[in-house]
């Protein structure tokens, strides 16, 4: 089950000089190009989680985007150990067959995680 976080909680995640929290450009250009059913999230590290603070997934239950939640699972423990993960996977009640892989900074610190995934 994925915990909740506030969005406030969420340290800033940026591309360059642009940040992406709320920033849903690039994810919903990755669901546009993907095509019906693709899903993307960004995340980014706060202590020990990673919360999602840009997606085009919706809530389970329907309303608005996903955002604030924590990646959980197998994902999670391939990134702790700076892995990527390609699989079946969960995400916010919906199945999906995903790749999720670490986001780095210039010194090769795990700082983000991006998730592309497909419905089922």
């Amino acid at each position: 089950m994925e915990r909740m976080r506030s969005a406030v909680d969420a340290p800033a995640l940026y591309f360059g000089s642009t940040k992406m929290n709320n920033n849903f450009s690039v994810v919903d250009a990755v669901a546009e190009e993907g095509g019906r059913g693709t899903g993307a999230t960004l995340f980014v590290k706060s202590s020990y989680d990673y919360i999602r603070v840009a997606t085009n997934v919706s809530k389970r239950m329907g309303s608005g985007r996903g955002l604030g939640t924590v990646l959980t699972g197998a994902p999670l423990e391939s990134i702790k150990v700076s892995n990527t993960y390609y699989g079946k996977a969960s995400i916010l009640g919906t199945p999906y067959i995903s790749g999720y892989e670490p986001i780095k900074d210039a010194s090769g610190a795990t700082i983000g995680v991006y998730f592309v995934g497909y419905t089922k």
